[in-house]
C-alpha cells in the first residue's frame, strides 16, 4: 500500500484526517485524529469557505472559493457539499446556519425555487416548465451534512420521485404538473432511457444515495442501471467531482452541472446505492481503473495533477465499500450499450 505515506504526506489536515478515519480505520480516541482535528478547522479549505460566509448563513459567487453558480440558494447548497464532504455535519454552527438558509427557501411542494420563489420558467419550445435539478442540488447538500432524514428533506425526496419519467429516470424539463417530461437529446441523454435525462438523472441519484434508506430503493437502482449503460471511459474527467468538492473546479451550470462523465463519481454511486461488484460493466470499470493507477497507487487528476492525493483517496474509499457490497440483491437489467451523445450527421453529397 504504497499510497499510505502519500496521502499522509498531504498538506491538507482534511485530507489526512479522512484518510486516517476511512482508510485506516482510526478511531476518535487516537492521538493523530485528535490532533488533526484542532488543525482541521485553521485549512484554508475550510477556514477560507467559513470566513466568507454570510451572516444569514449563505454564500455568494466567488471566484476564489470556486462558487461560481447563479444565485446565493446555489452556491450556498454547493459550499455546504464541500463540508459534507470534509466531514462536518449539523453539529458544526456553520452548517446549521447553511442549512436554514437553504430550508428557510424551500417551497410548500419540497421543490426549491429557480427564482423569485417559484419553481418554473419558460422554455422557447415546451412553454412553462420545471427541472428537477433545481431540487436535487440542495437536497443533496443536506443530505451530506446529515439532514436527509429531516422531514423538511423528505418532502423534497418525495416530491423528487413525482417527476420521475416512466421508466424511473428523471428527464430534463417537466410540465408544471409533472405529468409531461421533456427530453434534450445529445450529452444529456440516458441510455436505453426514451426520455431520461443524465445530468437530471445523475444529481437526483446523488441526493438519494445519501438517504440512509432511499438510496437501496429497487426504484433508484433501475435508474443506476440506467446510468451504468454508458460505458465511455474519460480518463480526462476521472476525479472531477471530488476536485469540484475542494474548490480546485469551479462549481458552474445549470444542466451542464453534470456535463462530464467522471466514473469516480459512478463508482461512488455504485457502493452507495448497492451495486454487486460483479456486475460486467462494474467489474470492466474496475479493471480499467487498475490498469490506469500510478506506479506508486496514486490516479492522476489531468487537469490539475494538485488533486490527485484527493482523487486518490476517495476511489480508494469507494473501493474499500464496493469489497464490503456482496449483496445479490442487485439485478442489472441494461443491455450494454455503445454510447454516442450526437448521431454521425449524413453526409448531403
Amino acid at each position: 500500500m504504497t499510497w499510505i505515506p502519500l496521502l499522509l504526506a498531504e498538506k491538507s489536515p482534511n485530507l489526512r484526517y479522512l484518510v486516517l478515519k476511512n482508510l485506516l480505520h482510526r478511531n476518535d480516541s487516537d492521538e493523530e485524529v485528535q490532533e488533526l482535528c484542532q488543525l482541521r478547522l485553521e485549512d484554508p479549505i475550510i477556514k477560507d469557505l467559513v470566513n466568507s460566509q454570510n451572516k444569514d448563513g449563505s454564500w455568494k459567487s466567488s471566484d476564489v472559493l470556486g462558487l461560481k453558480l447563479q444565485g446565493e440558494l446555489r452556491n450556498t447548497a454547493h459550499a455546504l457539499i464541500r463540508l459534507g464532504y470534509l466531514g462536518f455535519d449539523k453539529n458544526f454552527l456553520p452548517v446549521q446556519k447553511a442549512a436554514e438558509f437553504l430550508y428557510s427557501h424551500q417551497l410548500n411542494s419540497g421543490a426549491w425555487p429557480i427564482k423569485d420563489g417559484t419553481s418554473s420558467f419558460k422554455h422557447p419550445n415546451h412553454g412553462q416548465v420545471i427541472s428537477p435539478m433545481i431540487t436535487t442540488i440542495p437536497l443533496r447538500a443536506l443530505a451530506m451534512c446529515g439532514y436527509a432524514n429531516d422531514p423538511r428533506s423528505e418532502k423534497s425526496y418525495d416530491y423528487l420521485l413525482e417527476l420521475r419519467a416512466e421508466d424511473g429516470s428523471w428527464p430534463t424539463y417537466l410540465s408544471p404538473d409533472g405529468k409531461v417530461g421533456y427530453q434534450v437529446v445529445g450529452y444529456r441523454q440516458l441510455p436505453n432511457s426514451r426520455l431520461g435525462c443524465r445530468s437530471n438523472s445523475t444529481g437526483a441519484l446523488t441526493a438519494f444515495s445519501y438517504h440512509p434508506k432511499r438510496r437501496s430503493h429497487p426504484d433508484i437502482k433501475k435508474v443506476l442501471d440506467l446510468l451504468l449503460a454508458r460505458e465511455t471511459r474519460d480518463r480526462q474527467s476521472l476525479g472531477f467531482e471530488v476536485a469540484r468538492y475542494i474548490g480546485m473546479e469551479a462549481a458552474h451550470g445549470y444542466l451542464t452541472y453534470y456535463t462530464r462523465w467522471d466514473i469516480a463519481h459512478i463508482l461512488n454511486l455504485c457502493w452507495r446505492i448497492g451495486v454487486n461488484p460483479s456486475d460486467p460493466r462494474v467489474a470492466d470499470l474496475l479493471t480499467y481503473l487498475k490498469k490506469i493507477q500510478g506506479s506508486y497507487g496514486l490516479w492522476e487528476y489531468q487537469p490539475k495533477p494538485e488533486a490527485s492525493r484527493w482523487i486518490t483517496y476517495d476511489i480508494l474509499f469507494s473501493l474499500s465499500k464496493l469489497d464490503e457490497k456482496t449483496t445479490d440483491e442487485w439485478i442489472n437489467t441494461q443491455p450494454r450499450t455503445k454510447y454516442k451523445a450526437y448521431p454521425r450527421a449524413r453526409r448531403r453529397y
